[in-house]
């Protein structure tokens, strides 16, 4: 089996969401920069170094895969999206190649760029999860997304999303296996989530 750090990375981008909160319909279908969010990001994690993109879709998953152009990805649609982003990271890492890392990313978080996702591929070490993080107010760093989670990691992390919750309760119960890098000089690492939020599109 070849080493952990010579294995492919693979983007898991979770886009199922109807945005309610927002109440403009699907994130993923914001525009942004001429395109459509879902459709930016997953160029950008292309960029930024992974070998291929899987997009779990789920609200109005056909308009969203009629509207966007998502032809150079992965497409798979949750059909349970509405029981919160467990079942939807379940089944993006599934989707992802056997053997391959997985670098799961939202698509609510438009300041991701391709640098924030090479600086996690170049950082990541064995066996470990690589975690985006940025700093508060206060200067402490703060874990986010992106997140990388070693091929040796990515199983058990997916047996343990329920409801709501993606990576965080296997994250919460291995603290000692996360490696967090520093992204703040790229973005804050802001979700998209309310209306005053829409700035972040700008």
């Amino acid at each position: 089996m070849a080493d952990s750090l010579e294995r492919s990375t693979t983007a898991v981008l979770l886009a199922a969401g109807s945005g309610s909160r927002l109440g403009l319909g699907p994130k993923a279908l914001l525009p942004f920069r001429g395109r459509t969010l879902v459709e930016v990001l997953a160029g950008v994690l292309l960029d930024g170094g992974c070998r291929g993109v899987v997009v779990v879709l789920g609200a109005e998953a056909g308009r969203v895969a009629e509207t966007a152009d998502l032809t150079r990805h992965t497409v798979i649609r949750n059909p349970e999206w509405q029981d919160g982003m467990g079942g939807s990271f379940r089944a993006g890492v599934a989707a992802a190649p056997t053997g391959d890392h997985v670098l799961v990313a939202l698509v609510d978080q438009p300041g991701l760029t391709p640098q924030t996702v090479t600086r996690l591929l170049a950082a990541h070490r064995p066996g470990r999860v690589t975690s985006a993080a940025y700093r508060g107010p206060g200067g402490s760093l703060r874990r986010g997304h992106p997140l990388l989670l070693d091929a040796t990691l990515r199983a058990q992390a997916a047996e343990s999303a329920t409801g709501d919750a993606g990576a965080r309760l296997f994250l919460q119960a291995h603290p000692d296996l996360i490696d967090l890098v520093d992204c703040t000089d790229q973005s804050g690492g802001d979700d998209l989530d309310t209306p005053d939020q829409l700035r972040l599109l700008e």
